[in-house]
């Protein structure tokens, strides 16, 4: 049995590559998202009514590894990459058909110059991911207050994060074209990025990171991220 699936639109992000996109959506409120929607779908009656949710549910296509295959077995960063856990027990983006989803904040519709834009914040989706559909959040059915998380009951562990005064000086020149670039800088380094063979090391290495067209710089002190430069 075939299905085929046609995406809605593309969703816009300041994620450029996978290193440093939060494990999970929510965790980094500033992430903002748009997703723009394709010519078959650029029509406002498909949003109508949608300001009255305020969070959505987004599912979506693992599009820069779809063509990397699946297995049963994959090891979750949770567990520092070195335990297995069945596929379908993990929201791995190694699956059979490649689907995602996130719970999203709305924030607004737009159509200009003919064109159907839905914003939305706290993302953890890649820049340019397929879109598939767009549900609303229901409080009463979609939160389930004593559900068991298992490996993922509470939320990371978050790292402080300061910035150097070069790096200070730079995000105030940034500030008119990337006005929200500081706070997302720290929540997505308080996520601590750095793979999970790394965090026990006391290795003096500089890290890197791409937001938006911008190369994020930090190194690990004390336990503590250090933003050096923003270029």
């Amino acid at each position: 049995m075939t299905i085929n699936i046609q995406p809605i639109g593309n969703i816009s992000t300041p994620y450029k590559e996978k290193f440093g996109i939060p494990r999970q959506p929510g965790l980094v409120k500033s992430a903002q998202g748009k997703i723009i929607f394709f010519e078959a779908f650029n029509d406002p009656n498909y949003l109508r009514g949608i300001e009255q949710f305020s969070h959505l549910w987004l599912l979506f296509h693992f599009h820069q590894t779809a063509d990397k295959g699946h297995s049963p077995l994959v090891r979750p960063p949770r567990l520092g990459g070195n335990q297995k856990l069945g596929t379908f027990a993990t929201r791995s983006t190694f699956r059979p058909n490649s689907i995602g989803m996130s719970v999203v904040e709305f924030e607004a519709v737009s159509y200009q110059n003919k064109q159907l834009c839905l914003t939305v914040k706290g993302i953890d989706l890649l820049d340019g991911t397929p879109i598939l559909d767009i549900k609303p959040y229901i409080p009463y059915a979609d939160s389930i207050s004593q559900a068991s998380g298992g490996i993922a009951q509470h939320g990371p562990e978050l790292m402080a994060v300061t910035f150097t005064e070069q790096a200070n000086k730079q995000l105030e020149n940034l500030a008119p074209r990337y006005p929200t670039l500081g706070p997302l800088i720290q929540e997505v380094l308080s996520q601590d990025p750095r793979p999970a063979y790394h965090k026990d090391s006391h290795i003096d290495k500089t890290y890197g990171i791409t937001l938006y067209d911008l190369n994020i710089q930090w190194q690990v002190i004390n336990q503590q991220n250090i933003v050096l430069a923003i270029t």
